[in-house]
Formats: C-alpha cells, sequence, structure tokens
C-alpha cells in the first residue's frame, strides 16, 4: 500500500539511534528568529490598563475580560535574564522557548473594537489594528459557513510562522509547531470558560483564503486554525448547531522525492482544503466506529481510576486556575521519587474528563478534532500503588490496563533522546494514534489534527500537574520505534507526543 504524504513525512521525520548524528546540525545563532511579529502602521489598544482595573461599567468590564483572556492565552508570564537579550515565557509553552505561534484577532465591528484585522502583540499586550476593512464574510466563506461564525462578534485566527521552529528542529519541527498550537489552544478553551467566552476550533477552512485574507507569505508562515469566540456573558443561553471541528483535505498519494529541508512546507501545502469535503457517510467504510476503548487485553490487571475532581476555585470562580496558568513552567529535572495513585488519577481526570468539572463553571464539551483517534499509554516507573510496567488508559472505562510488567526506567532514558527526565519521571504519558486511519478520515490533513489534539491533552496535564505541584515537562524528541517497542504497539501506530511527570528537583 502506497503511503500518503503525511504518512510519508512521519516515517522521514522519526529519529533513529543510527541517523540522528548525520541529520543533526549545529545552530547559527546569528540566524536565530525572533519570535514576535512586528507591524509598523496600525492603531495600538493597550490592554495593560484592564489588568488592574477596578472600574464596573460595562465596556471596562468587556475590555478587562477580553485582556485577561488573551493574557492567559498565550501572554508573557516570566523575564529570564540571559547572556543578551532577556527570553521571556509565555502562558503556553513551545518547544525549545521559540513560540511558533501568532495570534489574530478579527472583529466584525462593535462601538469598542472597529471592524477589520488585529494582531496580538504578545511582547507589550497590545492589539494592533492593521486592516480597517471589514472582512467578516470572507471567514465566513473560507469557513464554509460554520455557524459559530454566524453569531460571534469575534474570531481569533492562529497561524504558524514555519522558520521559528525549523531554525532547530529543522524537517522535524512541524510536529512541533502543531503540538505547540494544541498547548495554546488548550488555554484558549479555558481562559475562554474563566471570562466568560467560548471558543468553536475550526480546522477545516479553505488555507489560501484565510491566508490572503491575513496578507500572509504562504513561505512562511500559514494559519492553522480559525476559532470563532462567542460572547456568553451577552448571550449565557445561545445554542449553537453542531459541525465537524475538522474537515478532510485530500489524500495525496503521488509527490515528488523531496530532499531534507524541504519536507515542511511541503507538509503544510499537503495538507491544505482547497473545496469542501464531508467526511465519510458512513464510518464502517472505514472502520472507523469505536464503541469502547480500543485495547482490552484479556486477564489484564484493571486500576480503576475514578477520583475527585481537582478543586480550582480559591478565592474566587477559577481563580485557582487563571494563578496555576499564569505560573506554569515545564520542570528541567526531577528528583526521581514516585506518584501517588491519587496523584495520577486527578491528573487523568482532568485531561479526558472535562465533563466532571462543569459546577466548577469550565465547559463540559470543549472542542477538539477528534479524540476517537488518540489513544494513550502511561509507562509507569515509581507510582505508589501501581506496578512497574506499561499500561493503556482506557478513558470511557476510567481505567488503566496494565500491558507490560518492566520497570522501563533506563528505556525511557535512551528513547527521550537521553534526556534525564525520562528517566527519573514517575510515570510518562504517551499520545498515540494509528495514522492509516486517521488519513482516511480527514486526508493528509489528519496529521495537523492529531498534534493539535495531543497537544491539547497535554496542555491539560501540565496545568494539573502544576495545580498538585508537581513537574511536568512536554518531549517531542524521541526514537519514534523504539517508543513502540516499549508500548508493545504495532509499528504503524504512530507516536505523536510524550508527557513526563514527576516530583520536581
Amino acid at each position: 500500500m502506497v503511503d500518503s504524504f503525511s504518512q510519508h513525512y512521519h516515517q522521514r521525520t522519526k529519529y533513529d539511534p543510527e541517523t540522528i548524528a548525520t541529520k543533526s546540525q549545529g545552530l547559527d545563532w546569528s540566524q536565530q528568529p525572533s519570535s514576535y511579529k512586528e507591524y509598523k502602521i496600525g492603531t495600538t489598544y493597550d490592554l495593560k490598563p484592564y489588568l488592574q482595573s477596578t472600574k464596573q461599567d460595562v465596556d471596562s468590564h468587556w475590555w478587562q475580560r477580553l485582556s485577561l483572556f488573551l493574557l492567559c492565552s498565550y501572554g508573557l508570564t516570566a523575564r529570564i535574564q540571559t547572556m543578551g537579550e532577556p527570553m521571556y515565557l509565555r502562558a503556553a509553552p513551545s518547544a525549545g522557548g521559540l513560540y511558533p505561534a501568532e495570534i489574530y484577532l478579527v472583529s466584525r465591528g462593535n462601538n469598542l473594537l472597529p471592524a477589520g484585522l488585529y494582531n496580538y502583540q504578545v511582547k507589550d499586550h497590545t492589539l494592533i489594528h492593521f486592516w480597517a476593512n471589514d472582512v467578516w464574510q470572507n471567514i465566513q466563506v473560507a469557513c464554509f459557513m460554520h455557524p459559530a461564525l454566524m453569531v460571534a462578534d469575534l474570531s481569533l485566527i492562529t497561524t504558524a510562522v514555519f522558520y521559528r521552529s525549523a531554525w532547530r528542529y529543522q524537517d522535524r519541527a512541524y510536529r512541533r509547531i502543531f503540538l505547540d498550537t494544541g498547548h495554546l489552544l488548550g488555554n484558549i478553551e479555558l481562559s475562554g470558560s474563566m471570562n466568560g467566552f467560548r471558543p468553536y476550533f475550526i480546522g477545516g477552512f479553505i488555507d489560501r483564503s484565510i491566508n490572503e485574507l491575513l496578507y500572509l507569505n504562504p513561505e512562511q508562515e500559514g494559519a492553522v486554525t480559525v476559532i470563532p469566540i462567542v460572547d456568553l456573558d451577552a448571550r449565557p443561553d445561545l445554542i449553537i448547531p453542531s459541525f465537524p471541528s475538522g474537515l478532510p483535505s485530500k489524500i495525496n498519494l503521488e509527490y515528488p522525492d523531496l530532499p531534507d529541508g524541504r519536507l515542511l512546507n511541503y507538509c503544510h501545502q499537503m495538507t491544505e482544503i482547497t473545496e469542501f469535503r464531508q467526511l465519510p457517510a458512513n464510518p464502517t467504510d472505514v472502520n472507523l466506529i469505536q464503541l469502547d476503548d480500543k485495547y482490552n487485553f484479556p486477564f489484564c490487571l484493571k486500576i480503576s481510576t475514578v477520583t475527585s475532581p481537582i478543586d480550582w476555585q480559591d478565592n474566587l470562580p477559577l481563580s485557582g486556575l487563571e494563578d496555576t496558568i499564569l505560573k506554569r513552567r515545564s520542570t528541567r529535572a526531577y528528583t526521581g521519587a514516585g506518584l501517588t495513585l491519587n496523584e495520577l488519577n486527578a491528573l487523568l481526570d482532568f485531561t479526558y474528563h472535562p465533563e466532571h468539572y462543569a459546577a466548577q463553571h469550565l465547559d463540559p464539551n470543549p472542542d477538539y478534532f477528534d479524540l476517537d483517534l488518540i489513544e494513550t499509554f502511561v509507562v509507569v516507573s515509581g507510582v505508589q500503588g501501581l506496578e512497574e510496567g506499561c499500561y493503556y488508559y482506557a478513558p470511557r472505562a476510567q481505567e488503566l490496563r496494565q500491558i507490560r510488567f518492566k520497570n522501563f526506567r533506563e528505556q525511557l532514558h535512551y528513547l527521550c533522546l537521553g534526556q534525564d527526565l525520562g528517566r527519573d519521571a514517575g510515570a510518562v504519558v504517551f499520545h498515540t494514534a494509528d495514522l492509516q486511519m486517521a488519513v482516511q478520515k480527514y486526508g493528509d490533513r489528519a496529521y495537523r489534527y492529531l498534534h493539535l489534539d495531543a497537544g491539547h491533552l497535554g496542555q491539560r496535564l501540565n496545568l494539573a500537574a502544576i495545580r498538585l505541584e508537581l513537574g511536568v515537562s512536554g518531549i517531542a524528541g524521541f526514537f519514534d520505534d523504539r517508543v513502540n517497542e516499549v508500548l508493545g504497539i504495532p509499528e504503524d501506530e504512530a507516536v505523536i507526543y510524550i508527557t513526563t511527570l514527576g516530583r520536581p528537583a
């Protein structure tokens, strides 16, 4: 069977112990890209004064909500002094601190925010209005008249500036770009609940139309998601008809034999949508019906993960979540000490069961592109109450199913490219997907959706771990095929993302 281009790209960008040294190259620090986009012309709206505003009028309250929403999604949260320019960390994690995502805001037009295009200037927490014409109808057409765009007055558009990540990670950067954007989506969803907005994720749109709308150079930057934002404070009882978050692209079976260095941009082109495509009318045609968790091994040990939800309230509703988002940091080292089973269960509960958090005013049905395609494995090296080994997490049944009995610390150290985080973690979470099945459903665009969803799940794990005062760090660089060997899963099950969990050193 001929691989589609996304399958080909995944195979070509795998890390392998025998070839990784030949593909690695030293970094040219003189060419390090800026992680900020600057606009020389436009009207600036300063969002900083509203962070501390005590005014209670309707207009000031709206600005305060928007300011906090953007700050908790992607704003600067810490400053690290370096030998040169200081490095600023953001609310969402990014591989290598490269932050490939940009946030644009589109306004339909109201008395507070005139119609047109805005860029969120992360560095100084402002919006710059760089295009003053009404473009809302253009977005609706590009998104196939998604029902959320019929009622929303604002929409975010996230894009990826490819070279920011490719400078360091070369062709494999495409994976990291979409994982990083998935982290951002996790923040946008939760920050929306905190500030009275409901974001709707749209991954199926005509790429060329959105790129042209934002005046992007498609060789350097591309649209990733469109996110209509519904103001729940103004329309609390609004019900929007269901519409798929993701739509399929073509399955590309013919493609040139590209040299290294050209795979990333070509992959983005091959995952574009040029016209509306229905999802398969009968999922049984592509074996996509999944009524139960995928792996259910006979006679395996099963451990319930049912637990009490994490409390995010503190002094005010969801103030504990806001504080966690703003203080989140990726852990650099673990002590090697173990977690408790209750802690692991709480992490899984927040990540996979948003319905348990409706009482705390979080959205019980956040948008993903297709979680049925994502599988989760947990390798346990140190969890009190659990045997060491590999477990499959069954979210529907809310249980861990043991599939391998072994201490994998040394293998984890090796397959994570020698990073001590893999060896010293108490538990390591792996997200995988049957790439062939995903491509059958969504075409090559499936590769985007899988990484966006895995990054979104990873960010929920991040925040839950920080709330429980645990250490957490995502890893997107690993020896792919060695992971399959440790997990005992077929070679065609693509490893998408790794999240390590432990006691911070």
